[in-house]
């Protein structure tokens, strides 16, 4: 067979109107929609977790402002607020709005001797609290809907 040959051939099998029928359409369609069904409330749930995950590190780096506070008043808490820590950390979110998690509560407890600070994730509004006590202990709560990633049990 000459290469003339060949590639007649080869040209003739393949026409130029050929394309995709209607049922092959609509199944990879169908394909991409489960595909989608499936992916989408996953995201979702991935993002409630990483906005819950930013509430829990604004918490620690406010626990972290409020020891710092402490140190630069003479070992106690008294007077301790949202914008005393802003002011130690300008990397403390403290107002609500837009996507980011903030600062919401930041107070003395036990009479100055311990410490409150409460941070809120912004889609879920759960609320991620570290209280450090008197005699030094730490104690993470939250608060929250059961069904997002952060706060489940009540501690994180």
């Amino acid at each position: 067979m000459s290469k003339l040959c060949l590639m007649r051939r080869f040209h003739h099998g393949f026409r130029v109107d050929d394309g995709f029928t209607l049922v092959e359409l609509l199944i990879v369609i169908l394909i991409i929609g489960v595909l989608a069904a499936i992916a989408i409330p996953s995201f979702l749930d991935q993002k409630g977790k990483a906005d819950d995950a930013t509430a829990k590190e604004l918490a620690r780096a406010a626990s972290e402002a409020a020891e710092t506070y402490e140190t630069e008043h003479s070992g106690n808490y008294s007077g301790m607020t949202v914008k005393g820590l802003h002011e130690l950390d300008h990397s403390l979110q403290t107002t609500e709005g837009g996507n980011n998690a903030y600062l919401k509560i930041a107070e003395e407890f036990e009479s100055g001797k311990g410490y409150v600070v409460t941070s809120v994730a912004p889609t879920s509004n759960d609320s991620f609290t570290i209280t450090r006590t008197g005699n030094g202990e730490f104690q993470r709560t939250c608060t929250g809907s059961a069904s997002s990633g952060g706060c489940r049990t009540g501690v994180w």
